[in-house]
This record gives structure tokens, sequence and C-alpha cells, in this order.
């Protein structure tokens, strides 16, 4: 969150008194830019590197954050993130030349080393990755918020402005994912690598511009997200998971425009950095206040350097894909950089430096070679190519320069990497360097394959051979495995069943292997449809539901084997023509937070074979006893195989 002071204003005096500091820092911010105040002679590069702790044996989510941070006193680098299990860890800042993209992997390798053998004692490990594959939903419920104030206040800030009755995630790829959830957490869903590019003043429009042009292709041959809760959506889901875990906004009857707080942008940045801030404080309302106790236009006019808290806490909730940062360096100087934060974590730490190499590189390059970008191609097809980049990744085509139509891996390998490569040699950076972390964005170009890509490819022949679960936990596994290895994944081999050792699904949840694509009908429906419908899919049960999804009965094979066999013995005997007339009422159902285990001993002790499972009334699932032959005939493969 950057500040870390910050809660939520306790009465409208509060808030008008921040709100007053909010308005000075700008003021402040204005004059430091007209009068030369920013440093120019020394441009730097720095990164944050978020990560996701794991359970060792089960591979889920292991929210163990602040105990790890407990045994890591020592360390300044590592921080808390919204999750608890979550962590992050900031790179020292180094000047942009020379040995400056090795230094930043080698540190991020010594830093994840760290991290990992304080994890080992609580049977803990790290994964990069834009999202955990394992993750589940009740992973995002507020009981695996950080406990720290500042997150706590960030939430009910968020809260407040809900104009629904709860946050909406729509979204569509291979699969289809459309839920509700009851807070924002779900944005700790996304973890990223968020490189830092310090630039002077003068050349923050342009390099802001390019930034905003280089989004699209830099989406698509990084992206690594593309499964959530088991689904596979966008190559970078994390772009509309973003977005929806934290909007606020609901549909209405009329057409009014409202901004998300996360977004790309509204147009070209015209003539200063001032245009976004100003544009963030009229669109957006300030959640968060603090105790600033600096005057900071008084700090000016006395030659100090304010630090701008009260800027630096809005702009802390306003999250931009390209963020305008403001900074003070060792020197005493202010300084100006762009935050890269569509980079997402992983696929390993060679891959994510090779993503800011060739960002960085890029912005460089186009700058030396393309002057404005806002004559070379519309804010509105930067836009659409962002969006196109999000959904389909590296399989993308965007429009480019002059209306041209081009594939992403064309446009890498013809013309942004030559460019990178121009920029990284302008800024002096070894050529070891450059042919190394650009060699691998060609590589990934040539082969057609990034983290998305790989992850969509194995999850889908494993969801063939396995269960869904099982499936995820094998995937989970590969890559903490690949990571290990530090190759980058384009050259990663496609996983194996086997591949993990053991897989233990005793405390699954329900919820996490209950079939949810179901075949449904309703008390009205005549009893033929029904038994073609169990014929035709090969079902021996189907639940009865209302028109409004509510779970109202259960019919099974065995139930329409009885009253064909009493219609065929005396057909003047049956009246019976519709499903209400045959159909379990009131059938034994679960919760889909329960376990397996309960599962299993209510069907063993009801001698059931189905078991509808329901939330609130409504009917959200089913699960049988092949679902148990299922895994137990995995277990028993796997014993087999040790």
């Amino acid at each position: 969150m950057g500040e870390q002071k910050v809660s939520l204003a306790s009465d409208g005096s509060q808030m008008q008194k921040f709100v007053k500091n909010l308005l000075q820092d700008v003021e402040a911010l204005k004059y430091m830019l007209e009068h030369d105040w920013f440093e120019t002679d020394t441009m730097r590069i720095g990164a944050e590197q978020e990560l996701c702790l794991v359970d060792k044996k089960t591979l889920k989510p292991a929210t163990i954050a602040m105990e790890v941070l407990e045994d890591m006193k020592e360390f300044p680098w590592v921080e808390t993130e919204l999750a608890s299990f979550n962590l992050e860890t900031n790179l020292t800042p180094r000047v942009f030349t020379g040995d400056c993209l090795s230094q930043m992997e080698d540190e991020t390798q010594k830093n994840l080393q760290t991290i990992s053998k304080h994890l080992k004692p609580h049977q803990a490990e790290l994964i990069l990755t834009g999202i955990l594959p394992t993750l589940r939903k009740f992973d995002l419920e507020m009981s695996n918020l950080t406990p720290k104030k500042r997150y706590k206040a960030l939430m009910e800030a968020i809260n407040s402005q809900l104009i629904g009755s709860a946050y909406e995630l729509r979204l569509s790829g291979i699969d289809e994912l459309l839920l509700k959830h009851q807070s924002p957490l779900l944005e700790a869903c996304n973890t990223s690598f968020q490189v830092h590019l310090q630039v002077k003043p003068a050349d923050f429009v342009k390099l802001y511009n390019i930034t905003q042009a280089l989004t699209a292709p830099i989406i698509a041959i990084s992206a690594n997200s593309p499964i959530v809760f088991g689904k596979r959506l966008w190559h970078e889901s994390r772009i509309a998971l973003f977005q929806q875990a934290l909007d606020t906004r609901t549909t209405h009857e009329h057409m009014r425009d409202r901004s998300p707080r996360v977004n790309f942008g509204s147009g070209w940045l015209e003539k200063s950095i001032l245009e976004i801030y100003k544009e963030d404080i009229a669109r957006f309302r300030v959640l968060l206040s603090a105790d600033v106790e600096e005057d900071s236009l008084g700090l000016i006019k006395n030659g100090e350097v304010p630090k701008l808290r009260a800027l630096q806490v809005h702009n802390s909730t306003v999250y931009r894909w390209n963020r305008p940062c403001y900074g003070i360096s060792d020197n005493g100087k202010p300084h100006l950089r762009i935050e890269n934060r569509v980079l997402p974590a992983g696929p390993t730490v060679v891959d994510e430096v090779a993503n800011a190499a060739f960002w960085l590189g890029a912005v460089e390059g186009m700058a030396l070679e393309c002057g404005d970008i806002r004559q070379k191609m519309s804010w509105e097809d930067a836009r659409d190519n962002f969006a196109k980049a999000a959904q389909f990744g590296i399989d993308s085509e965007f429009t480019w320069f002059k209306d041209k139509k081009i594939s992403a891996c064309d446009l890498i390998l013809k013309e942004l990497i030559p460019i990178s490569r121009k920029g990284l040699e302008h800024k002096k950076v070894d050529k070891k360097d450059i042919d190394k972390y650009l060699g691998i964005i060609e590589g990934r170009a040539s082969e057609h394959m990034n983290g998305a890509r790989w992850q969509l490819r194995a999850f889908s022949k494993l969801k063939k051979e396995v269960d869904r679960d099982e499936a995820l936990s094998v995937l989970t596994s590969s890559i903490i495995k690949n990571q290990s290895e530090a190759r980058p994944v384009h050259t990663w081999k496609l996983p194996k069943t086997n591949d993990l050792a053991d897989y233990s699904p005793s405390k699954l949840k329900v919820e996490e292997f209950m079939e949810t694509d179901l075949f449904t009908v309703q008390k009205d429906d005549i009893i033929e449809l029904v038994t073609e419908l169990m014929e035709w899919r090969k079902l021996r049960y189907v639940p009865v539901e209302d028109s409004k999804g509510k779970l109202i009965g259960l019919i099974t094979s065995r139930l329409l084997l009885r009253y064909f066999s009493r219609k065929s013995r005396s057909p003047e005997s049956v009246n019976q023509e519709v499903i209400k007339d045959i159909m379990i009422k009131d059938p034994i159902t679960i919760a889909p937070s329960a376990t397996i285990l309960d599962a299993i001993k209510i069907m063993r002790d009801k001698r059931i074979g189905c078991l509808p499972v329901v939330q609130q009334n409504e009917l959200v699932g089913v699960i049988t006893e092949m679902d148990f032959v299922r895994i137990s005939a995995r277990l028993i493969e796997r014993l087999e195989a040790k």
C-alpha cells in the first residue's frame, strides 16, 4: 500500500483536514516541477516481488505470513501483503546501467532462498505465479486478511463505497466464472512483479504514453494468470479480476459512466504528471486518511523537500496499471517513477527479470526512435490492445502504428525486441545481460509459449486424466519444481499425473470436488422426459429444483426403475405422470464447506449414493459415490506406483 500509517476517517472534520493536505500536496508538487527540484542526473530501476505461500503437503494456501515475518525480523526487505498467505519483497533501487539486470535477478533469488529457509519449519514453500492454481474461493474470506490496521481500513473503506449488495466476478475463457463475493479481499488472488523506472520530469509525459502503448505486448508475452478457482479464463486473468475485485459499481437502468478504481486511464497524457493526480482526485473519493503533520507548502517555502504523504496515501488507493510515483532519493532530492503493475509474478525469477528487461529497454528504445507516440497510434487502439492482451495473451492480434494489424509474436520478434535492445544498449547495460534476457523473450515468442499458455495446456491435459483438484495440485507442484530449476518457462515440459508423489484429498472440502455442471429438472416435468435425459447423459441421479434454483427433490434411477416396473405390470393402476409424483422430497443434503470425510460418513450411514450440495437453500453442486470411486482408484494407483 505504500504509506503505512493510514486509517478510516473517524469524522467529517478529519477527512476535510486530510483533503486540504491532499490539495496542498498537489500545489507543492506543481511548484517543485516548475522550479526544477527533481533529480535528473541519475536514473534508477527497482522492483517489488509478490509471492504466495503454500502448504508443502496439500499445496493449498498457507496462512502463515505473520509467523514467518516474526522469524525474519532482521530482514527489512520482506513485508506483508493483503492476505496472510502472501508476502512481498522490495528490491534495492539500482542505477539503470551495467549489470543492473543480473543484479536484480541475483538479489531476488537470494531473497527467495532466505524466505524458503524460514518457511521450512512451517512445512511450507513459496510459489511465483500471477494467480495460485490451488487457490479456493473460501481462502479469500476476511479471516485471512493480514491482521494490520491499514489493511482492515482499506477493506472497510472500499466496502463503504459499494453500491450493490456484493462484488461480482464475470469472466469467460475456455470456462466461465460467474460468482459473488462479500469482500474486496478477492484482490489478494493476484501476485505481481512490479517494476519501477525513474524518469526525468521533462520526459515523463513522453515515456508514460509510450508505457501505455507498450502495455499490451508486455502483457501478451508475460501472461501467467489463466486459472481462477479451477476455471480456465483469460490468459492474464489478474487484469479483470483485480478490477472486479475492487469494483464498487453496480448495474443501473441508466447509462451514467462510473470509473473503476482499477483502470488503464482515460486518454493520452498531454502536459504533466499532475494531470493524473488531479484526475484521480476528481474521479475517486478519498478512501483513507492519515495523520499528516507536515505542511508541504510550508516546507517548500523553507527550501525543504516534502514527503507529500497525503498524495501518497490517495495514490495508493487508485490502481492504474501504469502508476505514477513520487519519492525521495537517498541524496534528499525528489524523483518521479513509472510503476509497471501489469507484470505477473513468475513463472521463474529469470522470466520475471526478462520481462522487466524487455519493458525497460522497449520504453527507452521507443523514446529514442518514435518521438511522440500520440502521432503513431490512437489512445483507443492502445486501450483496445490492452483488453485483447489480457484476454488472449500471446495469441493476441494488435492494431499497431499507422493502423497496422499484427500478431503479438510478430510484433515482439520483428519490431519490439530490436527496439528494446537499442534502448538497453543506450543505457549501457551489459551485452551479456541483454542477450540473456531478451533471448528469453525471443524464445517465448518463437516457441509461442509463455506461462499462461503452458498452464492452460498442462491443466487441460491433466483434467482429462484425473479430477480437478488433483490436476490443480499436480500443476502447482510442477510449477514449484520448474521454478527451483530456474529454467525459462518456454523450455518446460508438460507435467504428468505421477509427477506429484503424494496426493492427500482427505482434507478437501465438498466444494472442491463436487460436480457443478449440473443437469436438473423441475417438478412438473414429465417422467418420460427425465428418463430420456438420464439415459442420454448416463446419469443415476438428477436434482429437482424450482425456478429460483432451490432444491426441492431428487430423482434416482432406482425410482424410475420402480415406476416403470409397476407400470408394466399394471398400467391402469399407475396414474403418476410428472416428477413431483415420484421424487424424493426433502433429500439429505450437505453444505459446500463440509469436508470429504463428512460426506463419506453421511453417505455410508444413510446408505445413499448421492448428496446434493446446498448453500442458503440454493443447489450449488452434487456429489455421488462415483466421485469417491474415482478418488479411491487414484489413491490405489499411487500406492501401486510406489
